[in-house]
Formats: structure tokens, C-alpha cells, sequence
């Protein structure tokens, strides 16, 4: 069973929320034929022109989400192509590095009942991931035991509690860019004008949470999306049946701004619970957890606010008080421009307000000098020309994801960063069942 992309399923519910956002560039194919993209290298010969002998492209994959379990797993049709992928890019002579840019591992799109870890640790649940897709791990680890292509890390939110010491258990010797609580940003070496992160730091839901639920499960960071996505999947598994039961509706109130925000956020768990509906009852216990510090098995009314009648006060157990503590949280996970808590509630199943982030946090930034962005999370590959606060060219690429299923967007889709004199060539390319590539988009930075 497939998610079929629950970001973008959580995203039509929620747009008479949304008074206005970034709209998101339409994809273009320039090479619909299927023949080898111009200025790119082509993985059966290898060579861009002028650089054969010289390692020196940068390609950029998210969000694999290797699964360890094939009823669930959102990636299996496609892991054939990645490891074919793969073992062509170990044979190109110009590839410099190969960089993964979160959601490598899942440990959240496994349906709410299951025992996470099976009652054994993190360690073996990431080896189990490895044996269930022992191929793809193979070709990785092949491309690290050559040592001519670096392969590096970078966590995203479906991973962000994943340790390095369970990633190099099944990946010895691959590198990793990590900050505290699960994120990680990444610029390879001679290439300082890029920034390559997941993406989820900006995201309400996604982002780690260090402050929430610390008297129930100390030291956690898992936000409330894990919660969500362990429902999400259960509906999923479960063929989006009819909900076991109605569950309670919460009306706004006039007790203050805190409440205000309370119920928005109530209102996005509503349009994506209509969405992703389960059989099981409001209140059975159904979210198994044993993980990252929490124990108990929790129902949607623990984590999905609640109000004891009309107009009266929203509370939930878990995530309490989350609407108060957003700007703490930011700062905790170093976002450079602080997103206002009403904007970041709202827009937090936009993936266009994901693309956004990248315009804000780095081109319109002050501080930044980055003028080529990647990030994955969203699953929506597109490529967004840009301008930097001080009027150089920029881009913006989501690298976008391999998993099966991906509503109408295209799957196994990649990002290649390229050297061209003075110039970066940025692509945004796609992988199909048959070994062809196919350009998406592409452009060339000048001024480097």
C-alpha cells in the first residue's frame, strides 16, 4: 500500500485556510523524447564536454524512504531503477559527490498499531530497513568502497531520529552533514554558494519539537507529524475507509490569541483526518510508540484537539501548548528568519510554502551568501529561478523523491550541479523504468 503522497492529499482540504502563498513553478519537460539532457553527464558514457577526466558534478536524491517492511514500504517498484541508477553514477568519471538530502530511512510511514522497533532497538529496526532493501544498500555501499564518489547525508524529518552510529552500521564509511535534533545543511566542498537541507525545519509539523511533551517522554523531539503519519498510513493500509466513528468538532472561542492558534491548528488535523480516514474510534488507543522516549499507545484524541462544548476551551494532551512555544522552537533549530506562528500553522501542508522558505531563508536573507537552494520533503520536484538580496541569479531545486507513488507528480527525479567555466549549470532531471534520463528543467548561474 502507498501513501500516494499524503503531503499533497493534507494540501486540498486546507486551502480555504491558505489567504495567500507562493505559487509553486510549473514543470516543464524539455527533452520529452527521452534522448540524453544537454550539459549533463550521461551515466552509461559519462562526460560532460570539457570535463570527462575531471570529478567535479554534484548530484542531489531525497527522500528514498527505504521501508523495513514490504505491506507498507513506500518504495518497491522502484528500487530496481535506483540501484541501476545508482550503479550507472558509480561508473561516470566527472561525478564529484552523490548527496542524500533526508528521508533515506523511515521510521514514521508505519501504520499507527505496529510496534516500531518490534521491542529490539533502533540499531536492528535500520538493519532490518538494509536487509529489505538489500540491493539499493549494496549499490551505495559500493559507491562509498571506491572512494572516488563521496556519498553524503542529510537527515530529513523521517530519519531525524535515526543516529549516526544506526546509519553507519548499514553504511560504513558514508558521510554525514548533521546539526542537533535531527537536521543537517549541507555545502559541498568548493562549492560554497550551494545550501542542500531537507527542508522540514520550516514546517510546523515537521520540524523537530525539543519542548513539547517533555513530562511524558523526556528528551523527545518528534513533532506532532509523526503522530499524524502513523495514522496517515494506518488509513492508507486500511484503504481510506469510512471513519469508525464522528469525531468531535471544535468551534473557536474568544479566550485569547494562544486559543485562536489552538484552533487552527485543530483545523488542519480535521482536513486531513477527512482526508485520511481510519475505522478505528476517536478514542481507542491505537499509536503504538515505545520510541524516543514515549511508551504508551495513544488515541487520536491525545494528540488531535478537543473541546468539552461550544466555545469553550481547545485542549489536547499531547503537544500541549505547541502554538506558544514556536519561536522558541525556531531559534532551537536555528531558522535564520523567524516565520510567524499563524503562517507557519496555516501553510504547513503547503508544499509550495516549503519552496518559499527557501526564497526567504536564503536569497531575501541578508546573511545568506547561498544563491543555488536544494531541498527534498515536499516529494515535488520543481526548479524556481531567483534573485538574491544583493541581485545575483539564484535557484531554487527540490530534488523531489522515489517512492512508487506520487500523486501526478513525476518520481525518481534528481537534482545535478555542474561546473561550466565561470558558471553553474543547475538541472533537475528524471529516472525512468527503462534507463533514460529526461530533463525537467535546467538553467546556468553566471558570476562564480
Amino acid at each position: 500500500m502507498r501513501r500516494n503522497n499524503i503531503m499533497s492529499i493534507m494540501l486540498l482540504p486546507l486551502l480555504l485556510l491558505t489567504a495567500s502563498r507562493c505559487p509553486a513553478q510549473a514543470i516543464t519537460e524539455k527533452d520529452p523524447g527521452g534522448a540524453s539532457p544537454d550539459y549533463l553527464f550521461t551515466l552509461d558514457e559519462g562526460g560532460i564536454p570539457g570535463l570527462a577526466d575531471e570529478r567535479s558534478v554534484i548530484v542531489v536524491i531525497s527522500d528514498l524512504h527505504l521501508g523495513m517492511d514490504d505491506r507498507y514500504a513506500e518504495t518497491q517498484k522502484n528500487r530496481a531503477p535506483l540501484v541501476d541508477f545508482l550503479q550507472k553514477l558509480r561508473r561516470a568519471p566527472n561525478i564529484k559527490e552523490l548527496v542524500i538530502a533526508g528521508d533515506l530511512v523511515d521510521e514514521w510511514f508505519i501504520p499507527a498499531g505496529v510496534d516500531t522497533y518490534a521491542g529490539k532497538s533502533q540499531k536492528e529496526f535500520v538493519q532490518a530497513v538494509a536487509a529489505n532493501n538489500k540491493d539499493v544498500v549494496d549499490a551505495f555501499n559500493d559507491i562509498i568502497r571506491d572512494g572516488k564518489i563521496k556519498v553524503t547525508y542529510v537527515p530529513g524529518n523521517h530519519d531525524l531520529l535515526v543516529t549516526s552510529e544506526s546509519i553507519q552500521t548499514i553504511f560504513p564509511g558514508m558521510t554525514e552533514a548533521r546539526e542537533d535534533l535531527g537536521l543537517g545543511t549541507y555545502s559541498p566542498a568548493e562549492y560554497p554558494e550551494i545550501a542542500i537541507e531537507h527542508g522540514h525545519r520550516y514546517n510546523f509539523f515537521c520540524a523537530p519539537d525539543p519542548i513539547s511533551n517533555q513530562s511524558i517522554a523526556p528528551g523527545t523531539i518528534l513533532p506532532p507529524g509523526y503522530f499524524f503519519t502513523r495514522i496517515a498510513t494506518l488509513s492508507v493500509v486500511e484503504g481510506k475507509p469510512d471513519p469508525g466513528k464522528i469525531r468531535p468538532v471544535v468551534t473557536p472561542n474568544s479566550l485569547g490569541e494562544s486559543q485562536n492558534l489552538e484552533f487552527l491548528y485543530w483545523k488542519v488535523w480535521d482536513a486531513v483526518m477527512k482526508a485520511l480516514p481510519i475505522k478505528e474510534g476517536f478514542e481507542e488507543k491505537i499509536i503504538r510508540t515505545n520510541i524516543d522516549g514515549f511508551t504508551e499507545t495513544y488515541a487520536m484524541s491525545d494528540v488531535i484537539p478537543i473541546q468539552a462544548e461550544a466555545g469553550g476551551v481547545i485542549e489536547v494532551n499531547l503537544f500541549k501548548g505547541i502554538q506558544d512555544t514556536w519561536d522558541e522552537r525556531q531559534a532551537l533549530n536555528r531558522v535564520a528568519v523567524k516565520i510567524p506562528v499563524r503562517e507557519a500553522i496555516v501553510n504547513s501542508v503547503s508544499a509550495a510554502e516549503t519552496d518559499n522558505q527557501a526564497v526567504v531563508q536564503y536569497f531575501q536573507n541578508p546573511g545568506s551568501d547561498k544563491r543555488i537552494v536544494i531541498f527534498g520533503h515536499s516529494h515535488e520536484p520543481r526548479m524556481i529561478p531567483s534573485e538574491t538580496h544583493d541581485g545575483k541569479e539564484a535557484v531554487y531545486v527540490n530534488s523531489g523523491t522515489w517512492i512508487d507513488k506520487n500523486n501526478e507528480m513525476p518520481t525518481m527525479t534528481f537534482v545535478v550541479i555542474a561546473p561550466k567555466g565561470t558558471a553553474r549549470h543547475a538541472g533537475l532531471y528524471h529516472y525512468s523504468h527503462e534507463g533514460t534520463i529526461t530533463t525537467m528543467d535546467s538553467m546556468e548561474l553566471s558570476g562564480f
